[in-house]
């Protein structure tokens, strides 16, 4: 499979769709990787070179120290990644950490740009620090099982927690879970302890859409609001029934999203 060298590291991903397309480049959640994307790139790699990547640490890209892991290294390895690709009309879509690096990419690296989309993120520090790092130190020592319940409460929203029709997407989402390994935490550490960029937001000149869930236990809606207060033109979308993970939860939501927001962008097709 294959793997790009950029910044330092060895970044996996998966490339779909036709090379001179407009590029849409996808980076996920903690603790997922590549796959949290797979209905995007079904429902957009005709029209569109789609681009799903793990991030340095985590799925199937290189490993490292926990000093190695920080955020704005991470948005580092974005930039070089689009240029390591050759991407163009690159609109960049992270969900949660991806939506860290999306934000510190649009604001630090515009011109690589076209347009950004973020899904359950935010701009400021974390508030759950200490939560986090609680459950971080039961993971580190005793395996994902004994956390597994408390990731579950950030991940999920409660439709996706109870309502049988997502069953499927809960289940793999468990299963996903207990495949990591404690060394996720060092990564988990610098989610808990980045620095906010709410005073960098302004920078942000490219279409941004910033997508927040009803039901997300980790950045409710009021962060969305926190980040598209600070970026005027931004676009802010509330998604009902959808926690933290809009991707996997409501995929044809996020999809209707990204078609009405690379419209604005691209025009009626690519």
């Amino acid at each position: 499979m294959p793997t790009v060298e950029v910044n330092g590291t060895s970044v996996f991903y998966v490339d779909e769709g036709p090379h001179d397309a407009p590029a849409l480049l996808c980076s996920p959640s903690m603790f997922f990787d590549h796959r949290m994307f797979a209905a995007q790139a079904a429902a957009f790699s005709e029209r569109y070179r789609v681009v799903r990547y793990d991030n340095r640490g985590q799925g199937q890209s290189q490993r490292h120290p926990r000093e190695k892991l920080d955020m704005d290294t991470q948005t580092e390895d974005a930039a070089q990644l689009i240029d390591a690709l050759g991407l163009r009309d690159v609109t960049f879509i992270g969900n949660s950490m991806g939506g860290f690096i999306g934000l510190r990419l649009a604001a630090r690296h515009g011109d690589l740009l076209a347009s950004a989309v973020v899904m359950g993120t935010s701009a400021d520090a974390e508030e759950q620090a200490d939560a986090m790092d609680e459950l971080s130190a039961v993971f580190v020592e005793h395996g994902m099982e004994p956390v597994l319940d408390g990731v579950l409460h950030f991940m999920m929203g409660e439709t996706t927690l109870t309502d049988p029709s997502r069953a499927q997407t809960l289940a793999g989402v468990r299963e996903l879970l207990l495949s990591r390994t404690p060394e996720y935490a060092d990564a988990l550490w610098h989610i808990a302890h980045r620095q906010g960029i709410l005073d960098e937001l302004s920078a942000i000149t490219i279409p941004l859409t910033v997508v927040a869930g009803t039901e997300d236990n980790t950045y409710p809606p009021h962060k969305s609001e926190q980040i598209v207060e600070r970026v005027p033109h931004a676009e802010l979308v509330v998604m009902e029934r959808t926690g933290h993970v809009h991707a996997l939860e409501n995929p044809e939501a996020v999809n209707a999203v990204l078609e009405e927001h690379l419209a604005a962008v691209h025009g009626a097709t690519a």
